[in-house]
C-alpha cells in the first residue's frame, strides 16, 4: 500500500520547514525528519542570521561585497543577488511566525559583528538563533492541515518514475512507499564524514547520495569549511561549537604561549573569514610545533558574556572551563558544506521536478568559504522560492506511480567498522590542508567501499543508508581532491556506477 502526496519534502531543518510553510494550502505535504524533529543542523546554528533588514547604516550592496570577500570571489554572481536582496522579506516573515530576536534597550534589533562582516548585520536569539528558528518554524508547520511531519523516518531510497518520485521510508521498523508529483531535498550537510565536527547527528550527506544515484550534478563537494573555534577537550576529544560571535563580541585567539598571533596573517586579526583564521591556526601550530591554542573572552565583563552566550557559558561551564575567568581551548573542526546538489536560483536541480535546498544544495552563493550566519539566510531564501516555483508549475492531474521496491529480508548486516574508517581516512586526508601524499590511496580505499556497499546484497537499514551515504561522499569529495592537486584522476581509478 503506498501514499500519495502532492510534494515530499526529505528534512525537517529549516529549509525543510520553509519551504513547507511557503508551499500553497491546497497542497497535500509531507515532511521527513529521520531522527527526532529538531535535530538537524539548524537547531545547532549560534551565531545568527545575516540580512540588511531596516538597517539605514547597511546595504544588500554591502553585504554582497562581504560574501563575495569571503567567497573568494567563487561566488555565483546571480544567486547572490538573490540572497542578499531578498534577505529583508524573509527575515520579516519568520519574524511574523514568531521568531524573536535580541533588541537593544530602544527597542532596536540587536545587530552582532562576526568574521568577514563589515557591518552589524547578524540577528541573533542569545546564542542560539538555529533553535529558536527551527522551533518556531516547526510549531507553525504543525498547525497546517495540508502538511504532515513524520518523525524516525528515514529515507531509503528515491526513484524518478513517470513525471512524479516514488521515495521508499522506513518509519519504525515499517518500510512504507509514499509518491509525489515534486520532491525537495532539504537533508542538511556531510559532518559525519568527520571524526569531528560540529554537525548534528544526521548529517551523513543522504539527500546528497541520493541525488547523485538518481543523475543530479553535484558541485564544489570539496569545498568544505572548517570552523576555526571549536571546543578541544583533549581529555575526552569533546568536540563543539564556540561561535564566531564570540570573536564578534572582542575574543582574542592564543597560540601555546597565551600569545596573539592572528597579526602576523591578516590584518583583520580574530575578524578574519573562518578559513583565513583556519589556515592561520594550522600555519601558526607548525610555527611553534605545539596544536594548543585559546580563544579568551575573560577580558570582558562577565555578566556581559554570561547574558551573551549563555547556552556556550553554559556547555564550557560543565566541560571544566569559565568563559569569563580563562581561555579556553580550541581547534579547527569541520563546520560546514558550500558544495552539494548543483541548483540554480530557484533551487532546481537538472532533473525535472527535484529541488534541493539549505547545506545539501550548491546554491553558488558561498563561493569557496561561507560567510558567517549566510548559511541559515540561504536555507529560507531559496526554499521559498523552490515552492513559489512548485507552486506554478505542479499538475496534480498527472497519475502518481510507486515505484517496485524489493525487500530483501534475509540480507546480512553490513560489516562493522566501514563508516569509522571513512571518518579516520577523511579526518587525515582532507582536514584544512590536504594531505596531498595520501589523497590517491585515500580515495582508492573509500571507491572499493563504496563499490562494496553498492553492489553488495545488504540489510537496507539506517546503519547501510548512512555508511553508504558517507562513502559516496568521502568519494566524490576525495575524487574533486585529487583532480584539485594532480590535474586529472589517476589511471588506476575506477568510476563505479552510481545505482544500487
Amino acid at each position: 500500500m503506498s501514499k500519495n502526496y502532492d510534494v515530499i519534502i526529505a528534512g525537517c531543518g529549516a529549509a525543510g520547514l520553509y519551504g513547507a510553510v511557503n508551499l500553497p494550502a491546497d497542497l497535500k505535504v509531507l515532511v521527513l525528519a529521520k531522527r527526532d524533529l529538531t535535530l538537524c543542523n539548524s537547531a545547532l546554528a549560534q551565531g545568527g542570521i545575516a540580512g540588511v533588514y531596516k538597517s539605514p547604516e547597511d546595504s544588500p550592496e554591502y553585504h554582497k561585497e562581504d560574501t563575495f570577500i569571503a567567497g573568494g570571489f567563487e561566488n555565483d554572481p546571480d544567486s547572490t543577488e538573490v540572497l542578499v536582496t531578498e534577505a529583508a522579506q524573509d527575515i520579516d516573515r519568520i519574524i511574523q511566525l514568531g521568531v524573536e530576536f535580541d533588541k537593544k534597550p530602544d527597542g532596536d534589533y540587536h545587530r552582532t559583528l562576526e568574521g568577514g562582516h563589515g557591518k552589524h548585520r547578524i540577528f541573533h536569539h542569545k546564542d542560539a538563533t538555529g533553535y529558536e528558528i527551527e522551533t518556531k518554524l516547526l510549531a507553525y508547520v504543525q498547525t497546517l492541515p495540508n502538511v504532515e511531519i513524520w518523525e524516525n523516518a528515514l529515507m531509503c531510497d528515491c526513484q524518478k518514475v513517470g513525471d512524479g518520485f516514488s521515495f521508499l521510508v522506513l518509519k519504525d521498523d515499517e518500510y512504507i512507499t509514499c509518491n509525489s508529483h515534486k520532491a525537495i531535498f532539504a537533508t542538511g550537510g556531510i559532518g559525519r564524514v568527520y571524526e569531528f565536527t560540529t554537525n548534528s547527528a544526521i548529517a551523513t550527506g543522504d539527500g546528497i547520495t541520493k541525488a547523485y544515484e538518481m543523475g543530479a550534478k553535484i558541485k564544489h563537494l570539496s569545498y568544505i569549511q572548517f570552523h576555526p573555534t571549536a571546543f578541544n577537550n583533549r581529555k575526552t576529544r569533546e568536540c563543539f561549537l564556540i561561535s564566531e560571535a564570540v570573536r564578534g563580541e572582542g575574543a582574542y585567539l592564543l597560540n601555546c604561549k597565551k600569545e596573539r598571533f592572528m597579526q602576523n596573517y591578516d590584518r583583520r586579526l580574530e575578524l578574519a573569514p573562518r578559513d583565513v583564521v583556519s589556515h592561520s591556526i594550522i600555519f601558526e601550530a607548525k610555527k611553534t610545533g605545539s596544536d594548543e591554542f585559546y580563544i579568551d573572552i575573560s577580558h570582558k565583563d562577565p555578566e556581559f558574556v554570561k547574558n551573551r552566550f549563555p547556552m556556550i557559558y553554559k556547555n564550557l561551564l560543565e566541560a571544566g572551563y569559565d568563559m569569563t575567568k580563562e581561555p579556553v581551548p580550541i581547534f579547527p573542526c569541520h563546520h560546514y558544506l558550500m558544495g552539494g546538489i548543483n541548483v540554480d536560483t530557484f533551487a532546481r536541480t537538472n532533473i525535472d521536478g527535484l529541488y534541493a535546498c539549505g547545506e545539501c544544495s550548491h546554491t553558488g552563493v558561498h563561493g569557496n568559504n561561507r560567510l558567517a550566519s549566510n548559511s541559515l539566510l540561504e536555507a529560507l531564501v531559496f526554499s521559498r522560492r523552490a515552492a513559489q516555483d512548485i507552486a506554478e508549475k505542479i499538475d496534480r492531474n498527472k497519475e502518481l506511480k510507486s515505484f517496485d521496491y524489493k525487500i530483501d529480508e534475509n540480507a546480512e548486516h553490513i560489516p562493522s567498522g566501514l563508516r569509522r574508517e571513512i571518518r579516520s581516512i577523511m579526518q587525515k586526508a582532507y582536514f584544512v590542508l590536504p594531505d596531498i601524499g595520501s589523497l590517491q590511496d585515500s580515495l582508492t580505499r573509500v571507491a572499493h567501499i563504496r563499490e562494496m556497499l553498492v553492489k553488495g546484497n545488504f540489510k537496507i537499514d539506517r546503519d547501510y543508508i548512512e555508511a553508504k551515504s558517507l562513502a559516496t561522499v568521502a568519494y566524490i569529495v576525495l575524487t574533486e581532491a585529487v583532480e584539485i592537486a594532480f590535474e586529472s584522476v589517476p589511471l588506476d581509478y575506477v568510476d563505479y556506477e552510481h545505482g544500487f
